[in-house]
């Protein structure tokens, strides 16, 4: 197969059509309109469903009814939009139904702006709706794997019975690369011994709800969401490690922020400085047994993101206050440079450094001290 240019949101709306897409519902916002507009025309050539819907919340609903009938379903947003979905998804979630969202981030909070940001972490990983569930997260670097986890995303929803969110930042999804895209697959509907799809006098009645009003059912159920969760930590940590078999220093970034992280580690290297690079590809389950092995050898952690430290607190719970953490983040849209994490490499190599409380305190008092 061969390798062709592709726009990162329009490479998502195709992966996920060849990984057997049957239904979207999603509504227009900055920056991943590219995703609804690319389906709009391909879902319609391909007999496949495509509704805009009138706002988020339909969306989202809509999602959750044909969720329900065990199709292939997928909605996108941006991060206010997706804010609006919250209690749509932990209905999904209640229901133990498979379905899909990608989260194009933007600058905020509240409608910020249409640049790229990392600030939706907590919301997708720690956050996500009401009710005790955690989603399943993959946060793609590149183009390439962008289409790699939107395939990936659809096995893992099913697999679990879960909501699968991939999480990416606008830059990911406005640049282009070169990537190669997987085969079509045909949409083989699965007779899922739970889905309600309408074979009414053939089987007994199927009924989907996420009402329990007796307690001890509700905790059963939840106890049930529960024990798949742990499986998904069991078996579904996915991770990509640079330099870090003789590493003295770990940074630790995910996407983009972990992307241009790489680039500041080579340049360390070629200075001589012994760092490697942790990049998380599933946020949630989050790497905590590679972080907590990696902080036997440690003398440092850089905890790197586009936002103001929150990835950071899943750091610190892996590393248990063994070794010092620093953190170095831009919020509201901005990208960091290279040379930026650079900097902060050598400042960490130089030492010394101490256990702090809350290493976004130093973090701050610098930005401040640098806008002033």
């Amino acid at each position: 197969m061969t390798r062709e240019l592709w726009k990162g949101n329009e490479a998502i709306a195709e992966a996920a059509i060849r990984a057997g897409l049957e239904a979207y519902f999603g509504y227009p916002i900055t920056p991943q309109t590219e995703i609804l507009e690319y389906l709009s025309r391909r879902m319609p050539e391909l007999g496949r469903a495509f509704v805009q819907a009138e706002a988020e919340l339909g969306a989202i609903n809509m999602v959750y009814g044909a969720a329900c009938a065990g199709v292939r379903v997928m909605s996108t947003s941006s991060s206010p939009g997706v804010s609006l979905m919250m209690e749509g998804l932990s209905y999904i979630a209640g229901t133990e139904l498979p379905a899909v969202l990608v989260n194009v981030m933007r600058g905020g909070p509240g409608l910020g702006n249409i640049a790229p940001a990392q600030s939706d972490y907590n919301q997708a990983v720690h956050g996500g709706g009401h009710g005790d569930y955690k989603p399943i997260v993959l946060a793609p670097a590149s183009v390439q794997e962008a289409i790699d986890l939107m395939v990936l995303s659809f096995d893992l929803a099913e697999k679990y019975r879960s909501i699968c969110m991939v999480i990416l930042d606008g830059s990911i999804g406005q640049m282009m690369e070169p990537a190669q895209m997987p085969e079509m697959k045909p949409i083989r509907r699965a007779d899922w011994e739970w889905a309600t799809d309408g074979r009414m006098g053939k089987r007994e009645r199927r009924i989907l709800t996420s009402i329990y009003l007796d307690p001890i059912e509700e905790e059963t159920t939840n106890l049930r969401i529960l024990s798949r969760w742990k499986a998904v930590q069991a078996n579904e940590v996915r991770y990509k490690e640079y330099f870090l078999d003789d590493a003295e220093f770990v940074i630790v970034g995910f996407g983009t922020a972990g992307r241009v992280a790489l680039s500041a580690v080579r340049a360390a290297r070629q200075q001589g400085i012994r760092v490697g690079l942790l990049r998380p590809i599933t946020v949630s389950p989050f790497p905590f047994e590679v972080i907590d092995k990696l902080a036997e050898h440690a003398s440092a952690f850089l905890v790197t993101e586009m936002n103001a430290g929150q990835m950071l607190d899943d750091v610190r719970l892996a590393v248990r206050g063994r070794t010092p953490i620093e953190f170095y983040g831009r919020p509201g849209g901005v990208v960091p440079f290279p040379d930026e994490i650079l900097s902060e490499v050598q400042r960490i190599a130089a030492g010394p450094l101490s256990i702090v409380s809350d290493p976004r305190d130093a973090w701050y008092e610098r930005m401040m001290a640098t806008a002033r």
